[in-house]
């Protein structure tokens, strides 16, 4: 009889550590870093379990965008959440939680590196691509004036010079450019 130790095999949680250990690396060292190697070595996992649960570089990549997202739409949600006013809602909660990012600076570190890969890897703007059309199609109710198309895209693009570290505003002027954009969701 083998008196070896036998772990709880405990998946979700293996498969929620091997992501965060990736969005470190990511976030730490760029996203070169993150290989299947590297990832089975911060972890602790073997690289038998962690090809069990992610077969390639690509896969596991994907599971850390969609992670993210998942996160994205969780603060998205509790924005909403918090807002009475109806039209215009998903809009705002989208502003309010791609703001907040920059509050978070460690989640901007990882949604630096997630969206330098996401330019680059035609899968992950294939699957971001389908994230913004879903959500376009269940908010087109309360969503989907030129107003709130204007406020998302600008959303994107102060999200993009957070992210990047470029056109600096003091927080007067970027507290006025936000409240003006949260009115445009109210017309």
């Amino acid at each position: 009889m083998s008196t070896a130790h036998h772990r709880k095999k405990q998946p979700l949680f293996v498969r929620q550590q091997l992501l965060e250990v990736a969005a470190r690396l990511a976030s730490e060292k760029g996203m070169t870093a993150v290989t299947l190697d590297a990832v089975s070595g911060a972890s602790g996992v073997s690289k038998g379990g962690l090809l069990h649960h992610f077969p390639s570089k690509n896969m596991l990549l994907e599971a850390l965008f969609d992670s993210m997202l998942a996160q994205l739409d969780a603060a998205i949600q509790e924005a909403m959440r918090a807002d009475p006013l109806p039209h215009g809602r998903f809009t705002r909660g989208y502003l309010r939680a791609c703001l907040a990012l920059r509050d978070e600076p460690e989640d901007n570190r990882d949604w630096v590196q997630v969206t330098m890969v996401l330019l680059s890897e035609p899968q992950l703007r294939q699957r971001w691509r389908d994230w913004v059309r879903e959500r376009s199609e269940e908010y087109v109710g309360t969503d989907s004036s030129v107003d709130a198309a204007i406020v998302r895209l600008a959303t994107d693009g102060i999200w993009l010079a957070d992210l990047l570290g470029s056109h600096d505003l003091d927080q007067g002027a970027r507290q006025r450019l936000i409240d003006r954009l949260i009115e445009l969701t109210q017309l």
